[in-house]
Order: C-alpha cells, then structure tokens, then sequence
C-alpha cells in the first residue's frame, strides 16, 4: 500500500503534501466512491482538530452523505440550506468560525463549532461538497480554504 509522510513544518507545506499524497492515491483509480473514500480518510487522518471529514454528493438537486470519517451524520442536505447546501447553491468555499451564527446551520453534530466546506465542481457541473467540521471555534483559515481548494481542483475529475 501506500506510505506517506505528512510531517511539514508550516500549513503550507501541510496541505502541499496532502496534495501530493492525494495525487498519488488517485492518479490510477477511476472509481469516484472510492477516491472520494480514501481522500476523506487521508484529510481526516492528517488534518488536526477534526470531527468529521468527508463529502456530499450532488445527487438529483439535493446533497446525500458521501464517503466521510466520524461520528454519524445527515443523510440529505437541501440546496441552499446550512453550509453544505449554501456552498452547493452558491458553488463557493463556505468557512465559518462559529457554526451556531450561521443562518440555518444543521447541526448533525452539536459538537461542531467550525466549519470549511469546498464545492466540488467539474467541467462546470458540481459534483458535490468536501466537508470539514471541528469542535475548536475558529478551527479554519484562508490558508486552510485554499488548501482545501486545492485537493478538491485536483479531485475533481476524479470524482465526476
């Protein structure tokens, strides 16, 4: 199998080795269920302070659960509604440092405090969302979003 080292110094060199390691996982697998499973598993497995890493589908103009690590979550997820749906709807990266102050969050988790959610788009149709919780408030940053970005740009046709 494959083994990585993920032990950069800054969040830059962080998120450059997830990508490559990412990269590597998929690169040969044309299965979208399990790039999709093995990239939730590498980001939860290398991004500290999380609880709950994984995706939504885009699945006949609504949001169902996809590949994820942690607790139990919502199945389905209204277009527009909570971050996922909004990030969905607007097809924009969603970082919010307070979950509890964003109109018509959905808490599936109550442990939750903050929240990065990444569209997932390819060839200009979405796919669906890469969703990253974490029970620290203000757990996310720009350089986190664009990290994020950057695994799901690589992803996505891989995924579609």
């Amino acid at each position: 199998m494959y083994q990585f080292d993920i032990s950069g110094g800054s969040k830059a060199d962080l998120y450059r080795d997830l990508l490559a390691a990412l990269d590597a996982l998929t690169v040969d697998e044309r299965d979208p269920i399990a790039n999709m499973a093995n990239a939730a598993a590498l980001v939860w497995e290398f991004l500290p302070d999380l609880n709950w890493a994984g995706f939504y589908r885009a699945v006949e103009g609504e949001l169902v659960l996809g590949p994820f690590q942690g607790k139990v979550a919502c199945i389905r997820i209204a277009m527009g509604k909570g971050v996922c749906g909004t990030a969905a709807a607007e097809r924009t990266t969603q970082l919010v440092e307070d979950v509890h102050a964003f109109p018509g969050h959905i808490a599936c988790d109550a442990a939750s405090r903050s929240e990065l959610v990444v569209p997932v788009v390819s060839d200009g149709r979405l796919i669906g969302v890469l969703d990253l919780d974490s029970p620290e408030p203000a757990r996310f940053d720009a350089e986190d979003a664009a990290g994020c970005e950057a695994l799901v740009a690589l992803l996505a046709s891989r995924i579609s």
